[in-house]
């Protein structure tokens, strides 16, 4: 397999292939002096060798032979530097003879036209593409899977079922569930691809007599530590207090004052946001006028209420002729009460001061209407009195799905840019939610946000020291704030929760790499399957993926409850739509309650769950292990 990037992404990639699928890896990277992000690569590099030789160091002293001699490159990969992918590169790294094939650089343009030469050059390689412009990436997909079947005659295509020759992925896409999850304390984490949302719900362990509720399935038991802030996510997933994914029966009903993982579906049908959308011509009456300007409204009206009340008491004419004197005295366009009793004369005195008090009342609310309307398309400010929210700093990729998905979430949210002309700001404005334009280094610029009474910080800049630096200086300002960091170097990733999650352990701090969480889909997809999504579990991950039973021993012919193996995958769902199923499962769309006596066939496909390693297993790239291993 080849892979060809510019970023950490790609030597992610390029190890879960390596160790987890045990495949024969060609990574291509951009020369030292033409790599636009040379930090980047040197980071991820580096650390991919100081990861090496610390497992190597280990292995060594475990067997007493001292510190073994470093290799070049890691076993099973093939390291080329090149200056531009060219149809002389792909013919040196064998893209020709390849499997598959993943260009994963953060420039759509080269990756597009990367792949239209490979696609040429073999037309039933596999293609994997990181792509931004989702809509964009289907045309590209449809494009090639066409060519392959053109070129091939076997119908390869895109029609042809879900093991596609051509695959498009946004590592943004596959990052902002976890990212915008994470934020949020008891809030779900959520795969969504094509209309399928699946939630992992964490939920505590359950009381004396209690019975915990497994929804659809229980995916994962979490460590031992995972309700301690200073020891959430610590065990790394190792021992047995560490996270267990994927356990059977026994092991949850064993597990006492340990929480649970449970997916759930949801039914999705478009967020609903307060105010709406801004789509409107129109803005929400509660939009036109601030609360305080509110109250003054209300009470010059409940003033006018009191004088005519007080007039019809007074002078006892009509109440409704004494609403109307009132109004004109208000209005100073009535005669002067010269002559009449005193009570008109003392009411129509108070009936013109309050007219006086209302003139700048009545200002003040027309120059506020007229601004709301001027400003509905333009960015927001955060209201006042705004509390418990998300505070997002960036609006770049990542950032603006991110977004994306709190705000389907029903979630408020203040995000902070440097870049007036960053591409999320279009969609901060179309979901009308408030912006601060400015550098969040700068003193004043999270106040303006108001952090001091946000629920969670989420910095998930393109600058992984900009997103520290705000964190600290957040964490200055309110200690035991909720932060989430998003750092492209796992490595650094992990580095940094560590020492965090040490300086303040009375708070809850989470450190997420974009290449961490995207690279198993990525690597899925490779593997010829149809990955939906990942879902992290502290830090290992769970991988979501639709499949035909048909080629896979593991699970045709088999009951659901034979095919479930404990820590490795487990069959979720049946999808029936265009296809005939049997009369006990017969219905349109996905079947989650699936019986444990159903006999999975050939023709069957099927949505599971399953770990890294057991997606392998079942796509027949390593070995079973060996009983007792």
């Amino acid at each position: 397999m080849v892979v060809c990037g510019d970023d950490a992404l790609a030597h992610r990639l390029a190890a879960e292939l390596r160790t987890v699928y045990g495949e024969q890896i060609t990574l291509v990277v951009p020369l030292s002096e033409a790599n636009s992000r040379p930090p980047v690569v040197g980071r991820a590099r580096a650390a991919s060798v100081a990861l090496r030789d610390r497992v190597n160091a280990a292995v060594a002293r475990a067997n007493g032979n001292g510190a073994p001699p470093t290799p070049e490159t890691p076993r099973g990969e093939r390291v080329l530097e090149v200056a531009e992918l060219t149809e002389a590169v792909f013919a040196e790294a064998g893209v020709e003879r390849a499997t598959a094939l993943a260009l994963v650089h953060d420039d759509d343009e080269t990756n597009i036209r990367a792949a239209l030469t490979a696609r040429r050059l073999n037309p039933r390689i596999r293609l994997v593409l990181r792509l931004y412009n989702r809509r964009l990436g289907q045309h590209i997909e449809e494009l090639l899977d066409q060519a392959a079947a053109l070129a091939t005659g076997d119908g390869a295509g895109s029609g042809s079922g879900l093991d596609a020759s051509t695959t498009v992925l946004s590592d943004a896409d596959t990052a902002a569930p976890a990212l915008a999850a994470t934020a949020l304390a008891g809030t779900s984490k959520v795969v969504q691809t094509d209309g399928l949302l699946l939630r992992a719900v964490e939920r505590p362990p359950p009381g004396p007599g209690e019975v915990a509720d497994p929804g659809l399935a229980t995916l994962a038991l979490l460590s031992a530590t995972s309700s301690d802030p200073a020891g959430a996510d610590g065990s790394e997933g190792m021992g047995e207090q560490g996270p267990r994914l994927l356990p059977d029966a026994a092991a949850v009903a064993s597990a006492t004052g340990r929480g649970t993982v449970v997916l759930e579906q949801v039914s999705y049908a478009g967020p609903q946001l307060p105010g709406g959308r801004g789509g409107g011509v129109v803005p929400a009456f509660s939009s036109l006028f601030s609360r305080r300007l509110r109250w003054s409204l209300a009470g010059i009206v409940a003033c006018v209420i009191a004088l005519a009340v007080a007039l019809w008491l007074v002078t006892g004419i009509h109440p409704v002729r004494a609403f109307y004197l009132t109004l004109l005295d208000l209005f100073a366009i009535d005669d002067p009460a010269i002559g009449a009793p005193l009570g008109r004369q003392i009411l129509q005195l108070l009936s013109g001061l309050v007219g006086l008090l209302m003139l700048p009342v009545l200002l003040a609310a027309v120059l506020e209407a007229l601004g709301t309307f001027r400003t509905a398309s333009g960015l927001r400010k955060p209201p006042r009195g705004l509390g418990g929210h998300v505070v997002l700093l960036g609006l770049g990729k990542i950032g603006t799905r991110v977004l994306t998905r709190l705000r389907e979430l029903n979630i408020p949210v203040v995000c902070v840019e440097a870049d007036p002309e960053a591409r999320g700001l279009a969609v901060a404005r179309r979901l009308r939610v408030p912006v601060i334009l400015g550098d969040v280094t700068q003193e004043g610029v999270l106040e303006s946000a108001k952090i001091h009474r946000a629920h969670a910080l989420l910095a998930v800049t393109s600058s992984d020291t900009t997103n520290l630096e705000a964190v600290l200086y957040a964490r200055s300002v309110r200690p035991d704030l909720r932060v989430v960091l998003r750092l492209y170097d796992d490595d650094f990733a992990t580095a940094v929760y560590r020492t965090l999650r040490a300086a303040h352990p009375g708070a809850l701090t989470r450190s997420r790499s974009v290449s961490h969480l995207a690279a198993p889909a990525f690597a899925g997809a490779m593997m010829g399957r149809q990955i939906l999504g990942a879902i992290p579990v502290e830090r290992r991950v769970l991988l979501f993926a639709a499949m035909t039973v048909g080629g896979h021993p593991q699970l045709e012919g088999k009951t659901i409850a034979e095919a479930f193996r404990a820590g490795s995958w487990r069959v979720l769902a049946l999808d029936t739509a265009n296809r005939d199923a049997s009369e006990d499962v017969r219905r349109s769309g996905l079947v989650w309650d699936l019986p444990d006596t159903y006999v999975l066939r050939g023709s069957d496909r099927v949505v599971l769950a399953a770990t890294r390693r057991g997606l392998a297993e079942l796509l027949g790239r390593r070995p079973r292990e060996r009983a007792g291993a």
